[in-house]
């Protein structure tokens, strides 16, 4: 029985990350467009949000869930909401900077780490046990993801940049995703998983707006480019709103270390992707990498021993989970 739960939140957490993977190559078309990063931020959290808007207002009429007043929460579980908040515009704004700085696969290595951090902090805290099956799918993931990301830097006709600082900022983004990570799997459990998406994507939105304006930024370029709005509104819908929620609906499903874990899938669906719309050909090292990522999602899924003493929470805890 419980291995039915954990197979649907370990593909709630697949189709998050392959939402996301979608973001680089999308993002690359919205920049050619005029857009620049923070706009681009700015409209995809708007149009996500409203997506996550329809999903509320169809629940609640239905019935299905009632509405969950954010000021009526324990005061640790609204600051946890504003905490996890601000760790998702933290993301954004560092890895904008980190891309600014360094060759985007560099940044993208810093940031990926954030599975190790989130599965050390959960053993820490005593929140997951790091045994042995879990060890050995963290490391068959990451080596898979560096290969991936690695696997592309020699094959570009531009020379790679590794910039200090764009380290640094990269890294400071994987804090933040871990914080996101570790506090998403713990509180405001009471606020159905959609509920709390809205708020968190509500921050994100005003946050890369005021940035936009701070940096002179083409916040209002989509009012007048039909081809600015539309990459913003698929950015919004297949990018930030469906996969942001399918990622808080994972970690509360299966926990923040396998969540983490199996987020890896998001550089190997970028990375495909890239290969198959901007022509950059997959190098077969990165082929291997992403059987090391497939290989350590079968790991999770069949070293879930019946009787472990972790509590596999429901997807939405109001009706009986991001990023």
């Amino acid at each position: 029985m419980r291995q039915r739960p954990l197979l649907l939140g370990s593909l709630t957490v697949v189709l998050a990350a392959s939402g996301f993977g979608i973001l680089g190559p999308l993002a690359r078309y919205a920049y050619d467009a005029g857009l620049d990063p923070p706009s681009f931020v700015a409209w995809r959290a708007t149009f996500g949000l409203l997506v996550i808007l329809a999903v509320v207002g169809v629940r609640l009429g239905r019935g299905s869930v009632g509405f969950v007043n954010p000021l009526g929460l324990p005061a640790i579980d609204r600051a946890a909401l504003v905490l996890v908040g601000i760790a998702g515009l933290g993301l954004n704004v560092a890895m904008f900077f980190a891309f600014d700085l360094t060759t985007i696969a560099i940044a993208l290595l810093a940031f990926y780490t954030y599975p190790a951090f989130v599965a050390i902090v959960g053993a820490a805290l005593g929140h997951e046990p790091l045994d042995a099956p879990r060890i050995a799918a963290l490391g068959l993931a990451l080596g898979g993801m560096v290969l991936v990301v690695a696997g592309g830097l020699g094959s570009g006709s531009t020379a790679v940049t590794v910039h200090p600082l764009g380290v640094l900022l990269g890294l400071v983004a994987a804090g933040w995703q871990t914080v996101f990570v570790t506090v998403s799997r713990r509180r405001y459990a009471t606020v159905p998983p959609e509920q709390a998406t809205a708020y968190l994507l509500a921050i994100a939105a005003v946050g890369a707006a005021v940035l936009a304006i701070a940096t002179d930024g083409a916040l209002t370029l989509p009012l007048t480019s039909p081809v600015a709005l539309g990459l913003a509104a698929i950015g919004g819908v297949v990018a930030s709103g469906i996969p942001s929620l399918l990622f808080l609906m994972g970690i509360r499903a299966i926990g923040g270390t396998r969540a983490g874990i199996l987020m890896l899938f998001e550089p190997l669906v970028g990375v495909t992707l890239a290969a198959a719309l901007l022509q950059e050909a997959l190098a077969p090292i990165q082929v291997v990498g992403g059987v090391a990522i497939l290989a350590a999602a079968l790991l999770l899924q069949r070293a879930a021993p019946s009787g472990s003493a972790e509590r596999i929470e429901p997807a939405a805890v109001p009706s009986v989970e991001h990023g």
